[in-house]
């Protein structure tokens, strides 16, 4: 199957400050091209932090920049800030991508769920656990979840497990993660 091709691996640096350790800056262009021959350009400058991912499901899925994904979150990063593309489309070439950089197709599927629950956790109300009565407002105990955050792991272990179970057909396994999405918006 042809995953398309990187144009070699990023060159980036490090950026110190304002919270967010997880911050890079390129300093050339990269880009992919998916299996269709559309281009995904992440620019020089572009600042990424491989962040599409609820951090909640890390621990099943991977942390940013771990992984043979690394280099599909960087033109999925920049798929996604920018504000012509589609989400989907680019959640779509994050999956093709992430063949080409060495997932096995388990783990592209997986981690195409992730995102994808990513961009839908994004357009959901916050909702958060009761906190201790001497906490403030916002903060949580350490290890605590948020509604949400639980909703998301309980959602992403269904689609896992449906995933697992499933070929690698693309439209099917979006079928499926569009499936369990739906299921899971409140009406």
């Amino acid at each position: 199957m042809n995953c398309g091709t990187f144009s070699g691996n990023p060159k980036t640096e490090w950026l110190c400050g304002g919270g967010n350790d997880r911050a890079m800056r390129l300093l050339a262009d990269f880009w992919y091209i998916d299996p269709a021959g559309r281009r995904w350009l992440a620019p020089e400058g572009s600042v990424i932090d491989g962040a599409s991912i609820p951090q909640t499901l890390w621990s099943s899925v991977g942390s940013p920049y771990t992984g043979e994904y690394r280099r599909a979150s960087i033109v999925h990063d920049v798929a996604c800030d920018t504000p012509h593309g589609v989400r989907t489309d680019g959640d779509t070439m994050f999956y093709f991508a992430c063949l080409c950089g060495g997932c096995s197709p388990l783990q592209a599927k997986l981690l195409y769920a992730g995102v994808r629950i990513g961009s839908w956790v994004s357009e959901q109300p916050v909702l958060t656990l009761e906190l201790a009565p001497d906490a403030a407002p916002g903060e949580r105990l350490p290890g605590q979840q948020t509604e949400n955050e639980l909703a998301v792991r309980a959602r992403f272990t269904l689609l896992s497990g449906e995933l697992r179970a499933s070929g690698d057909d693309f439209d099917d396994i979006r079928a499926i993660v569009d499936r369990h999405l739906a299921a899971a918006t409140p009406p």
